[in-house]
């Protein structure tokens, strides 16, 4: 692919998880898919508007704002487990994270939709509610979804920092590729329809 042409915007919007919490910036895991898409001269630069602390009702308020910043192709949106954390209504998290997603296609953006779970302490009828919303807003808006990126880190103390929560610099990696069969996909059609 020629270096002149015009790159297209990833805009990852997170939290904590996709911030690199706890470590440097540079070892997260959205670095790393930039790296990567460099590595393999994919036309494509990554914006990481991640907040540590950010609810869905927050990335709502912050989103119209990133879209006309950056005007991305792709928008990764990993957002709810703070929403989980504090047990807010999962009636309205699936509201903010389907306007998310339908602003996000207004914008002609592409969404990939990161999945979380949250602990089994919050009550099978909560827990069941909040795996739901991504399942079924994904099916709703045709989105690719990836149903728990922190498949094999959650729950392994050698992948977490000592908060028990966060991934490590350890685990950017593996998220890294829990993310890119979804992603990679996109990149490639996009880039046909170029």
């Amino acid at each position: 692919m020629a270096d002149n042409a015009p790159k297209q915007t990833i805009l990852v919007f997170g939290d904590s998880l996709s911030a690199a919490y706890g470590i440097p910036k540079e070892q997260g895991w959205v670095n790393l898919v930039a790296q990567r898409l460099k590595d393999n001269q994919f036309p494509y630069e990554v914006a990481n508007a991640s907040v540590s602390g950010e609810t869905t009702a927050g990335g709502l308020s912050r989103l119209p704002a990133a879209l006309t910043q950056f005007k991305p192709s792709i928008v990764v949106i990993e957002l709810g487990g703070n929403d989980g954390l504090r047990g807010l209504p999962v009636e309205a998290m699936k509201s903010n994270l389907e306007k998310m997603i339908v602003t996000s296609q207004q914008n002609n953006a592409k969404v990939v939709l990161l999945g979380m779970f949250i602990p089994p302490n919050y009550g099978p009828k909560y827990t069941n509610g909040f795996k739901a919303v991504y399942l079924d807003l994904s099916e709703k808006y045709k989105t690719p979804f990836i149903p728990f990126f922190l498949d094999g880190i959650s729950g392994h103390t050698d992948l977490v920092l000592d908060d028990g929560i966060h991934p490590n610099a350890n685990a950017q990696r593996k998220i890294l590729e829990n993310v890119w069969p979804t992603l990679k996909p996109l990149l490639v059609n996009s880039m046909k329809t170029r």
